[in-house]
């Protein structure tokens, strides 16, 4: 597409984006809508990097030995009666919610899946090339205003042209995470913060409009480790509005739990956010993730493979039904962990199992308590809605209250058993080169093995094997330890199996060398780094 330039005439010289612009992209990264994102870095970026600053101190702390625990300071707060906003109307049943990548079929998809809500994800779902995301928030920007269609007009072909139905889920949007930048804008010479940018856009173009529609400006907000992050959050709500012209309260956030430091501030974090929060949603796979990376110095927090860490094991358990006390006490939705099962219209004996699986995975969120569940593909929407209708009838379960329930410290800290064998290994390698390779390629999503992947699977994967490498629990069922050279034989093995699926000349033009590289790198080396996403991410156009 034609490459156009971005005026800083009108930008200011101090706001520079640094990268081509493809036609369209204009309507998006207009003057008024990049002031706004700089407006919010300038206000906010050195609280952020302070608060990353703050996890930094907190590692230190958990890797001489400290655990996480309950704040002492705000224990009379957890003690006492206050509740959090009421939801709109088109967040009061949430029993189906539907989460995908912002590419422009996809959102399509999604919307007129049949789901009550549709997340949006420029986060874990999302390869957050420049392209990618500009072209994002322009396919949102043409969702908020019914007129996203697929291909687009001017490319349409013979045969059907997909566009949105009358009725279509509500939208919410997951932004980036407080760790991540935006290297293609610069703010005074700085890239930044790819929450605030993400976050920024959306409201600039869509925040009226949604309200006007009788919805609102509805977001999901990633990787929080506490009240005093979620803080910034409300303040950069609270500026967003009053610089829109927005009244108090307009903007809608439900808060996903999938770090540990968060599992021990839910209440804090709800009441922070409670002119805005109306939700705690889990995310499990981000939250094994994360338990690893904070205690990573801590040898019995060893974990057995993947396949033997279910939503049933207690200590995630314990966190899903704290969720929801927590929730329903404060009234606020608790949105269950995702069915990530896809089904298979080619292999009947898959399907089955991927929809039985996902009706199990419901029915207990239902059970449980959850006022809704997460989905990874459209044709689930109507199978967790069958049993959501049959356990829920009402829009929520807010009365449902766990006043017996009582969830401790060690309850949440009391880690998983089971084994590690050869196939989890492979798995691991195999799930976390093969997603890589795609995030390097522009796909923030990745079918493998039944199972839909994002960015948490390859986080999972690395951070178990780096730690079965480094302690005496890193041994096979078969004997063998695990160790850097088997983990190196085995990449080579996955490298050799992906040549002979893919062919010689797509994985020569695929990212799968690179992916290799990349994380035998993190693999390898001593020091745990916090996300993998960051050292890829400066590989990405």
């Amino acid at each position: 597409m034609t490459a156009v330039q971005l005026s800083t005439q009108t930008t200011g010289q101090r706001i520079r984006v640094n990268a081509p612009l493809a036609e369209g992209h204009e309507r998006i990264l207009l003057p008024e809508a990049l002031q706004l994102v700089a407006d919010l870095e300038r206000r906010f970026g050195k609280r952020r990097k302070q608060l990353l600053g703050l996890r930094a101190d907190r590692q230190r702390r958990l890797n001489a030995g400290e655990l996480p625990g309950f704040r002492v300071e705000t224990a009379e707060l957890r003690a006492s009666e206050w509740r959090v906003k009421q939801a709109p109307a088109d967040l009061q049943d949430r029993r189906v919610e539907i989460t995908g990548a912002v590419e422009r079929k996809l959102v399509l998809d999604a919307l007129n899946s049949g789901a009550n809500c549709f997340m949006a994800d420029f986060e874990d779902a999302h390869s957050p090339t420049w392209r990618g995301t500009v072209e994002g928030q322009l396919n949102l920007h043409q969702a908020v205003r019914g007129s996203l269609g697929y291909p687009e007009p001017d490319q349409e072909p013979d045969g059907h042209h997909y566009r949105l139905e009358e009725r279509r889920a509500t939208l919410m949007v997951r932004p980036r995470g407080w760790h991540l930048e935006e290297k293609h804008l610069e703010v005074d010479g700085q890239p930044v913060s790819a929450s605030l940018f993400d976050f920024g856009l959306f409201m600039f173009h869509n925040g009226l409009q949604l309200l006007e529609q009788g919805s609102g400006p509805y977001f999901y907000l990633p990787k929080l480790e506490g009240y005093i992050e979620a803080q910034l959050w409300a303040d950069v709500f609270a500026y967003a509005e009053e610089s829109l012209g927005l009244n108090h309260g307009s903007i809608c956030c439900t808060l996903l739990i999938e770090t540990l430091p968060a599992a021990f501030e839910m209440e804090e974090m709800l009441y922070t956010l409670r002119d805005y929060a109306v939700g705690l949603a889990t995310g499990p796979r981000d939250y094994l993730f994360s338990c690893i990376k904070r205690l990573h110095a801590h040898p019995e927090w060893v974990l057995p493979e993947r396949s033997q860490i279910t939503l049933e094991s207690d200590f995630l358990r314990a966190c899903s039904q704290l969720l929801i006390k927590t929730c329903h006490r404060r009234g606020a939705h608790a949105i269950g962990g995702m069915a990530a099962r896809i089904p298979l219209k080619d292999d009947p004996g898959a399907d089955a199992e991927a929809r039985n699986q996902a009706s199990a995975d419901t029915a207990r969120e239902a059970n449980d308590g959850h006022d809704g569940i997460r989905v990874a593909h459209p044709a689930l929407v109507l199978l967790a809605k069958a049993v959501f209708d049959r356990i829920m009838p009402r829009a929520n379960q807010l009365d449902r209250q766990l006043h017996e329930l009582s969830v401790s410290e060690a309850d949440l800290l009391e880690p998983p058993t089971g084994r590690i064998t050869a196939a989890g290994l492979d798995y691991n390698i195999s799930a976390g080169l093969r997603y890589l390779a795609a995030w390097l390629d522009g796909r923030g999503t990745l079918p493998l093995h039944n199972l839909m992947e994002d960015a948490a699977t390859a986080e999972l994967a690395r951070a178990q094997i780096w730690q079965w490498i480094r302690y005496p629990k890193g041994i096979l069922e078969d004997g063998r330890n695990i160790t850097l050279e088997l983990f190196n034989e085995g990449v080579a093995q996955e490298l050799e199996q992906i040549r002979q699926e893919v062919g010689p000349a797509a994985f020569a033009a695929g990212h799968y060398q690179a992916a290799a590289k990349l994380f035998s790198e993190l693999i390898a080396n001593d020091r745990f780094v916090e996300f993998l996403t960051l050292p890829a991410y400066q590989t990405l156009a």
